[in-house]
């Protein structure tokens, strides 16, 4: 299993940032067809072969995720995918 680690800082405060996150959720949802649940500040994830969440503080977003073996391999590809999302909401 393949684990992703990422952790950005922002200054959008908590609302904003909660709604930038769900916009990381829906264009996730969108490409690789993953469906989320919000549990407080924590955006739970899933699909077959990945789980995580993206949790949202007033000043920080930060996302874990484990890959199962098939989608360990698109791990760059998913990576750059959800960096160029925080770069686009959280920036």
């Amino acid at each position: 299993m393949s684990e992703i680690h990422l952790q950005r800082r922002h200054t959008l405060g908590l609302k904003k940032a909660k709604a930038a996150a769900q916009k990381v959720a829906d264009d996730l949802a969108e490409s690789f067809d993953i469906e989320s649940r919000w549990d407080g500040n924590a955006l739970h994830f899933s699909r077959s072969g990945v789980s995580g969440c993206l949790t949202v503080t007033r000043d920080q977003v930060a996302l874990d995720a484990q890959l199962g073996f098939l989608l360990a391999a698109f791990k760059p590809r998913i990576e750059e995918r959800i960096q160029k999302d925080f770069d686009r909401y959280f920036s």
